[in-house]
Formats: C-alpha cells, sequence, structure tokens
C-alpha cells in the first residue's frame, strides 16, 4: 500500500477518535449544565427558610482551584454574588488575586456546604442547612476533574473534606495544614475572626504565603 494512502486512512482515523471525543465532551458540557441548572433550582430547604431559596455557587469543568465555604452571608444572598463582601475582599487578598480572576470559574470554583443563604440566629449566621451537601456536592465535585488545590474555609467544610484528619480544634486543623497536599483549611475570612487572626499571627506569617504560591503556580499571574 503507498504511503500517501497509508498516510490517509491515519488521517481518518484521527478525525473519527476526534470527532468521538468532541461528542464525548458534548455530551459532559450538556450534563455539567443540567446539574448547575437543577442545583439552581432547588428547593429542599425552602420550609426552613424565611426568605425565598437562592442557591449560590460558582462552577466550571476547567477550574483548578476550589473554595469550599460555609453559606452565603445575607448579603451574598441579595446580591447573588458569591463572597461579594468584606470576607471575601479578605479572602482574595489571602490568595493575592483580583475579583477578575477570583469571578473566572473557569479558574476558581466556588462551593459552599450550604449553597442558600441560612438566615440569622442569636449569634450570627446559622450554619449550613444540612439538606443540600448530601444531595448536591458529589455529583458537583465529580463534575471538577481539573482541581488541584482546595481552599477548606471554616469547620463545616473542614469536617466534610478533611473527615478524621481534621484535629480537635479549627485553630488545630489550621496549624496543621501542611499535612494536607492538595487541601489548604483556612479559618472564616470574616470580620468576626479579626480576634482570632490577632492572637495567631503565624497564620499571615506561614500560611498565606504559602497559598498565594501555590495560587499563583495554578492560575498563573
Amino acid at each position: 500500500m503507498p504511503e500517501t494512502e497509508v498516510s490517509g486512512l491515519q488521517f481518518l482515523r484521527v478525525c473519527r477518535i476526534i470527532k468521538g471525543l468532541d461528542g464525548e465532551t458534548g455530551a459532559m458540557q450538556k450534563k455539567f449544565r443540567q446539574l448547575v441548572e437543577e442545583v439552581r433550582a432547588c428547593r429542599l430547604c425552602e420550609e426552613h427558610l424565611d426568605h425565598e431559596p437562592r442557591p449560590i455557587l460558582q462552577v466550571h469543568p476547567r477550574a483548578r482551584v476550589l473554595i469550599a465555604g460555609q453559606a452565603p452571608g445575607r448579603r451574598v444572598h441579595e446580591s447573588g454574588i458569591p463572597f461579594d463582601d468584606p470576607s471575601g475582599d479578605r479572602l482574595r487578598d489571602w490568595m493575592g488575586i483580583d475579583r477578575k480572576q477570583f469571578y473566572d470559574p473557569a479558574q476558581v470554583a466556588i462551593l459552599p456546604m450550604g449553597f442558600c443563604y441560612p438566615g440569622t440566629g442569636k449569634s450570627g449566621d446559622l450554619p449550613p442547612r444540612p439538606e443540600c451537601a448530601p444531595a448536591w456536592r458529589q455529583p458537583l465535585l465529580e463534575s471538577m476533574p481539573d482541581v488541584r488545590l482546595t481552599l477548606v474555609i471554616g469547620q463545616y467544610a473542614q469536617e466534610y473534606h478533611l473527615g478524621r484528619e481534621r484535629k480537635k480544634s479549627l485553630t488545630e486543623t489550621v496549624k496543621a495544614w501542611r499535612e494536607f497536599e492538595d487541601r489548604i483549611p483556612l479559618p472564616h475570612p470574616s470580620p468576626r475572626n479579626n480576634i482570632w487572626l490577632r492572637k495567631n499571627p503565624w497564620f499571615e506569617e506561614e500560611v498565606i504565603p504559602q497559598l498565594r504560591s501555590r495560587v499563583r503556580r495554578l492560575l498563573g499571574g
């Protein structure tokens, strides 16, 4: 068989493979969009809220960094934008990125333990609603295979993402950040944690530089 004919057959085989991959990618994208639409339409916790459910998240199949937080606050509930508050300003500073990078879902995914604002209790916002994570978390995590670093913020996210590896307290867990490889446990960046930050200066001295370095390697800039 002439070389040109072999080359032609090889080219056709490659074309078929690419077409098959494109078809598979298209089906995956469609499945991902459907999943996100279902999440945004979720009303599982409606009877427990005194306001309209408004699931807030930021996801993309190509995201490299995942922020696993707690639940939206009132201000975020009203704006519909995750971390659109002083907590977000501090978190972006910790990460060393601007709003443009932070809100690019192909770079940064934001997946709180509860997607809806849970309301306010006697000492601040209530915990994330327990219905949310069992229903949606695993399918969403599986839909983002390119995530290489997870920022695990607060005790509820740490309980889920660190499991038995977490320590007896949030402070001890954050101090052990070197043990978790592709996960970095963090305190909540809320201004309410200013006292904790003052009592634990090692956090900004040791953890934040490493956090910024790892984010920079993954996202560039």
